[in-house]
């Protein structure tokens, strides 16, 4: 730039392209535009997922690094990050459904995606027909020629429900329905995709993250071709991941396998002490023998359940609201996943959207309360759970 004056020289700084050396970490590219030597170049950026970067709603360097890692963690073709956990879902449901289509979804589902389902069906004319998540039959009974997606909670929001996934994915093979799987409680855990799903989605809001300092979401793809399908439809709606977000998911990727270990661990030991509570009427955790799921939990979830756990306090829904205000160490909050433990009672909360007969079909109390297990010491976390159980029950 020698030769111009300061200002056109302030707008066009060097920017520098390693050579012969390569960054060990993701780097951050904020920028949103890229330029090109060659018209036919750029144009031809335009003709795909997987083309040349030039502009960020399409795709970044930061985002395309955190799809790959998440494609690889979940043995996926490809993936497609969104900013936000509800971002994916909703994309992948919009870009596949149309007026007058069929979808068979389990009645444990999280409120946002349940409320997602209603507006689908409201505007858009989709029916959709709910299963327990119990009996693979109820799937083949519920097919229609319409038909299109089935979709699932590997682990269900909040009631730790787990869904035989190899026995669902079965009940549509030889079908043209897609597996849909919300994988957000059990990353590294359980891997859909093995089990015969074809769009894993998660909140990476959550554990891929893990520090409570991201908004984002993912959906990883077992076929290239769907994956394609539900691109041109993203770039269209907008749904596109933030770079700084996507760095600071890579950044939490390193360690997810680690949290998520210790949170399963340490979930486990507080369920148990729940379990023996006399002030708690029922715990929710696959760990635990009596879970309705167990023996699914064994076969699809051997490293550990997760560190979400649910539980019903004694005295109604008075009980749950007054323990989740009276815990001092556990922060009441939204979301899951984080380093630190969260409570939170979904029926006036992240289920609102629900009416009674609705949350007793989910399987969810009105004393409920959900933990989000972090990485403080279990008996820490103990101590502030037994003494706010002592004031709300």
């Amino acid at each position: 730039m020698t030769g111009h004056h300061p200002q056109t020289r302030a707008v066009h700084p060097p920017v520098i392209v390693p050579a012969g050396s390569r960054p060990l970490s993701v780097p951050l590219y904020q920028g949103h535009l890229f330029s090109f030597e060659a018209a036919d170049d750029l144009a031809a950026a335009f003709g795909g997922p997987d083309e040349a970067f030039f502009y960020a709603r399409m795709s970044n360097p930061t985002v395309r690094s955190l799809e790959r890692a998440v494609t690889e963690l979940e043995g996926g073709a490809a993936a497609l990050a969104t900013a936000s956990g509800m971002g994916a879902v909703s994309t992948v449901l919009m870009s596949l459904l149309r007026s007058g289509d069929h979808v068979i979804a389990q009645t444990t589902l999280y409120g946002g995606t349940f409320a997602l389902f209603q507006d689908l069906a409201e505007r858009w004319g989709v029916d959709v027909t709910y299963v327990s998540g119990d009996d693979p039959a109820e799937v083949r009974d519920a097919l229609r020629p319409a038909t299109r997606l089935l979709y699932l909670e590997s682990v269900a929001n909040p009631t730790t429900h787990v869904t035989d996934l190899p026995a669902y994915t079965a009940a549509v093979r030889g079908t043209d329905v897609l597996t849909v799987v919300d994988n957000t409680f059990a990353p590294g855990l359980c891997k859909p995709i093995e089990h015969g799903a074809d769009i894993v989605i998660h909140s990476a809001t959550k554990y891929l993250s893990g520090h409570g300092d991201v908004i984002g979401g993912i959906a990883v793809f077992a076929d290239p071709g769907v994956h394609r399908r539900v691109w041109d439809h993203a770039i269209d709606l907008g749904s596109a991941a933030d770079p700084f977000g996507a760095w600071l998911t890579v950044r939490g990727l390193a360690t997810m396998p680690l949290r998520v270990a210790r949170q399963s661990a340490s979930a486990l030991d507080i369920a148990r002490r729940l379990a023996a509570h006399p002030s708690v009427t029922r715990v929710h955790y696959p760990g635990l023998p009596g879970h309705p799921q167990h023996e699914v939990a064994r076969r699809l979830l051997p490293d550990g359940s997760g560190g979400v756990l649910a539980f019903e306090p004694a005295g109604g829904r008075d009980a749950g609201r007054v323990f989740s205000e009276a815990v001092r160490l556990i922060s009441l909050g939204p979301s899951l996943g984080n380093i630190a433990t969260l409570v939170m009672h979904p029926a006036s909360t992240s289920h609102r959207q629900m009416d009674a007969a609705t949350l007793a079909a989910a399987g969810i109390g009105e004393a409920t309360v959900r933990l989000s297990i972090g990485l403080e010491d279990p008996d820490d976390l103990w101590s502030d759970i037994d003494q706010a159980l002592a004031k709300a029950t």
